[in-house]
């Protein structure tokens, strides 16, 4: 959308601009042009009157009344002139034309005659400039139009954008975005009822989720003591057939209780993710105040270098526990300063977000297993990085060993488009309050 309105738009200004451009630079040219032709006519009109009133009082006629028939009138070009007494007598003045002329010959009622002319290339350059003074308008305006057409689009299409990326987090079962008004009231509408049906969609997944689980309890309990009862009937029957008969039973019951545990695990990747738009830098603010007392107590620091703005997509308890992994990780296996940094990556909008330390890095033999499960360098369980690279995964993410020596952890995230401006409509993930579905049931 967002192409096709810049494509409009900017084609729209084209044309305009070349229908009245043209036009208008074409049509100022000849009047220019028109104008130095009338100019030169008026100048020989007036020199015939001058020129008929000296002769009629048998006056000559001086130089500076030719001269100003040369020099014309503020910016006039200087022309040349040439006039022919009813004697015979010859008068010039002015620089004499060579090439092409713009020509006006009249006789006076003395019977004078009268030529001005002037360069017709001076008036052509003059011609020119107006011509070139509405090429540049029309480029001011192409480009001003080209501006205009990339705001309205950027504003008409910002909203489109986070609405989709909201319908997005709700198909997926992130029933917790929040749009603000975008000033377009058919894109607001959408907003509104989108925010209605994630209302209704939460209450229902809430309330699916807790049926899971009280069915769950309530299955386990009674299988639990069912398969107590068949143990023990086992165990107290000395009669062959009832033992065989009650081992089949506690064998039925235990592949019931397998199938409903496959069934509420079915049902709860079947609900989908939780990942929201989340504000990165609060996130590493609490680790951060969860952490400096410890880094204080060891002797080192720890630092913060996130910009307060960077958004992006990811479930806000497993963010906290994968920086809370590596934090840890930098503080029992690194040294010195442990650095907690963010930038972007590359130009699809992702975020990476680096933990890097001033310690002796990581083993060469260790690195390319570092995310397994219990590979360890004798300091920790191994479980920590590789449930952390898990919990990065099931985010859309990626948690990776950047570089090995100095030690630097880069986690890779999905990060809300910033080339459109976030304070138009912004998904941010705001949970509803719960008091709102409850009247809105």
């Amino acid at each position: 959308m967002r192409r096709r309105m810049l494509q409009a738009t900017v084609a729209a200004v084209a044309v305009a601009v070349i229908l009245l451009g043209f036009p208008l630079a074409f049509f100022g040219a000849q009047f220019v042009l028109q104008g130095e032709a009338d100019d030169v006519q008026a100048r020989a009109d007036r020199l015939a009157t001058r020129v008929d009133r000296r002769v009629d009082a048998g006056e000559e006629i001086p130089d500076v009344t030719i001269e100003e028939a040369v020099q014309g009138a503020g910016n006039d070009i200087p022309a040349s002139v040439y006039v022919q007494l009813p004697d015979g007598t010859l008068l010039r003045a002015g620089e004499e034309v060579t090439g092409r002329a713009i020509r006006t010959a009249t006789t006076s009622e003395s019977g004078a005659l009268i030529v001005v002319e002037i360069s017709y290339w001076e008036a052509y350059w003059r011609a020119a400039q107006i011509v070139i003074l509405v090429v540049a308008a029309a480029v001011v305006a192409f480009a001003a139009g080209i501006v205009m057409a990339v705001w309205q689009a950027n504003r008409l299409s910002a909203p489109l954008v986070y609405l989709a990326a909201s319908a997005e987090q709700l198909g997926s079962g992130q029933v917790r975005p929040r749009l603000e008004p975008s000033g377009v009231e058919e894109i607001d509408l959408v907003a509104a009822e989108l925010a209605r049906s994630s209302d209704r969609l939460a209450g229902r997944l809430a309330a699916e989720r807790q049926f899971a689980a009280d069915a769950s309890h309530q299955l386990r309990t009674p299988l639990t003591a069912l398969s107590m009862r068949l143990e023990e009937i086992s165990l107290a029957s000395d009669d062959p057939a009832v033992q065989e008969e009650a081992r089949i039973s506690l064998e039925q019951v235990e592949r019931l209780v397998g199938v409903v545990d496959d069934l509420l695990q079915s049902s709860r990747q079947a609900q989908g993710g939780t990942t929201e738009a989340v504000n990165l830098l609060e996130v590493v603010h609490q680790q951060e105040e969860e952490w400096v007392p410890t880094f204080q107590k060891a002797g080192r620091r720890l630092v913060v270098d996130v910009p307060p703005d960077y958004q992006v997509l990811a479930t806000p308890g497993a963010l906290a526990q994968v920086l809370a992994t590596l934090i840890e990780n930098s503080l029992k296996h690194g040294g010195g300063t442990t650095t907690v940094r963010a930038r972007p990556s590359g130009t699809s909008g992702a975020v990476v977000t680096e933990v890097s330390d001033e310690g002796a890095g990581v083993p060469d033999d260790l690195a390319p297993r570092i995310f397994e499960r219990e590979v360890t360098s004798g300091a920790g369980t191994g479980l920590g990085l590789a449930l952390a690279r898990d919990l990065a995964a099931s985010d859309g993410g990626r948690l990776e060993l950047a570089q090995r020596r100095p030690p630097v952890f880069a986690l890779f995230l999905a990060g809300v488009p910033r080339r459109l401006d976030p304070r138009v409509v912004l998904p941010t993930g705001t949970a509803v309050p719960s008091r709102r579905r409850r009247r809105r049931r």
